[in-house]
């Protein structure tokens, strides 16, 4: 009787343990709330969270945004909604997820998404006041294998970089024995990680010469908002750069991580000889 009892008890153990295993396991399948483009999300700019998407899944809408990205897989994919009060550029960036994961970012209706920007890790887009944006984290299997897993989102705006002076100095120099010009001027820019710089001057000799070249400049770590010296050294393609005027088109051009800025000069100099 008493092995009985112990054999019987053994088996409601069995059962219970299985009872909770399966419970358990069901709990962590479930589906996020976000799973479906009908219950995204809402997000704004600063916002991020760490989400288990082990139980999410993919359907015709995570599809339909795909069709014009081609993300190798749209698994474990959650819907977030996105807007600002002011036309900003927003980066969301889903890299230090445990997983390979993507994002796709549309705006439109349901069935009739059209992409706006995607990619692997993080994406940034161009968002507009007023406007729904609806952002798909998904897993791209770029791992090989698995169903998502802790996937960490954020949304941030973008310090853009700018080209804030651009100048070039009235007077060169020349080297009269090689012909190279030297031409200088100042940059200002702000929060973009380098600086490139490059030139091209011209000047007409006689009736039908005309002597060109080109310069190229590449700072990093100087774009603090102050102002910062430039000079070039103007290699000729032909002939020799001599005393007199020039023809000079300067461009510079700053990154970030995201944005990049531009501008150009145009101006008349004087080379004057020397060594």
């Amino acid at each position: 009787m008493l092995n009985m009892n112990a054999y019987r008890l053994k088996k409601i153990a069995i059962v219970i343990i299985a009872l909770s295993w399966w419970v358990s396991n069901q709990a962590i399948a479930a589906p996020p709330s976000n799973d479906t483009f009908s219950n995204p999300t809402p997000a704004t700019a600063g916002f991020s969270e760490v989400l288990d998407t082990t139980g999410a899944t993919t359907d015709s809408d995570d599809a339909q945004l795909n069709l014009s990205c081609g993300a190798p897989a749209t698994d474990a994919s959650v819907w977030y909604s996105f807007t600002v009060p002011s036309d900003t550029t927003i980066v969301v960036d889903v890299s230090q997820s445990n997983y390979s994961a993507g994002v796709l970012v549309g705006e439109g209706s349901q069935g009739n998404l059209q992409i706006v920007n995607c990619g692997p890790g993080a994406v940034s887009f161009f968002a507009t006041a007023g406007t729904t944006y609806y952002v798909l984290a998904i897993d791209d299997q770029g791992d090989g294998g698995g169903n998502g897993g802790l996937l960490s989102i954020s949304f941030n705006a973008v310090v853009a970089p700018t080209l804030d002076d651009l100048t070039v100095n009235p007077v060169g120099k020349v080297n009269t024995r090689t012909g190279v010009a030297t031409i200088s001027g100042t940059y200002t820019c702000s929060n973009g990680d380098f600086l490139g710089l490059s030139g091209d001057a011209s000047q007409n000799v006689g009736r039908v010469a005309t002597i060109r070249g080109s310069f190229f400049l590449f700072d990093s770590g100087t774009c603090d908002g102050t102002a910062h010296s430039w000079s070039g050294n103007v290699i000729p393609q032909s002939g020799k750069f001599a005393g007199g005027k020039a023809m000079t088109i300067t461009f510079a051009f700053t990154c970030g991580p995201f944005l990049c800025a531009d501008g150009f000069v145009e101006r008349k100099i004087q080379l004057r000889g020397g060594k």
